[in-house]
């Protein structure tokens, strides 16, 4: 592990904690994350600002259900959203091996087999849906991985993030132009990578694209790299199973050419339906709608979150 003892007071902090979680087995792990969870819903949305964001974005795509059916959610979700939390003590500090036998079944693996069998590098896409942590591991342990990454928040966490995630044999690449020139290189060499797709990439990097029938700015990076490369691309999430079981990875076909189309916003639109069909398919509440998917709006429509 990075040295503890350059971290500064959050760091240590935050290390404090995912020790702390990674102390129980994976069904009481899950069930702590619960239980924060349950207790994020029962608060008033002034206080639990991340319960206030997941229903507005439920609202928002899914505007022909009840009132009910969303409160519904928001309460499945924010219960979902304290076991990312807390799993990330066991999936972050816990031996490989063990971590990846909480890997329960996989589905459309030939999909992937197919894809790498092409010879020209293949992006997985994998959305902030389910442990998107598992899927990382998963994939370094059987590919040639590199992936993008952002700095975390705390930079004297930094060093420890790029470890753990490693620790399979992925390389991590940071989210400039070094970084994906280093994607670029990877992908001509018959390698995989792991793209999160679903953040916002600020005014530069991205265009709006239709989300869950919404404007949401949306990478251009994805589409360009399978354009200029030529490669395959899939989708694919590790759906948590009830109880702390474990995972269950699923493995979705991307429709290549138009992700890969020259018009960047119908690029984009087509990115962004295969997201909303890996969706629907794996878990509604375990997609990361408390983060601010439409912020930014583009001119002439309301921001959604004020």
């Amino acid at each position: 592990m990075a040295e503890y003892a350059k971290m500064d007071w959050k760091g240590r902090v935050f290390i404090g904690l995912l020790k702390f979680f990674s102390w129980f087995s994976f069904p009481v792990n899950h069930r702590l994350g619960s239980a924060i969870g349950y207790l994020l819903w029962w608060l008033p949305e002034s206080i639990s600002g991340a319960k206030r964001v997941t229903r507005i974005n439920l609202q928002t795509a899914y505007p022909k259900l009840s009132s009910e059916e969303i409160q519904s959610l928001v309460k499945l979700h924010m219960m979902q959203l304290g076991k990312t939390a807390t799993e990330l003590g066991p999936l972050w500090l816990w031996d490989k091996n063990r971590i990846l036998s909480l890997i329960k079944s996989v589905s459309g693996q030939e999909e992937l087999d197919r894809a790498f069998a092409q010879h020209k590098g293949v992006i997985v896409i994998c959305p902030h849906l389910g442990s998107w942590e598992i899927v990382g591991l998963y994939l370094s342990e059987r590919y040639e991985t590199t992936n993008l990454y952002e700095p975390p928040n705390i930079p004297s966490l930094e060093s420890f993030i790029v470890e753990v995630r490693g620790r399979a044999g992925a390389k991590l690449a940071p989210t400039d132009r070094s970084g994906v020139m280093k994607l670029i290189k990877a992908l001509k060499n018959n390698g995989v990578t792991g793209i999160l797709p679903d953040q916002d990439p600020g005014e530069v990097g991205g265009v709006y694209a239709p989300f869950f029938g919404h404007p949401a700015r949306t990478m251009t990076l994805l589409s360009k790299l399978a354009a200029k490369t030529g490669c395959e691309l899939v989708y694919m999430s590790a759906e948590r199973l009830p109880n702390g079981e474990g995972f269950h990875i699923h493995i979705l076909p991307a429709d290549r050419e138009a992700i890969a189309a020259e018009d960047e916003l119908a690029a984009t639109a087509a990115l962004n339906k295969g997201i909303e069909q890996l969706i629907e398919t794996v878990s509604t509440t375990q997609y990361h709608w408390n983060y601010k998917r439409y912020r930014h709006p583009p001119q002439g429509v309301n921001d959604i979150y004020k």
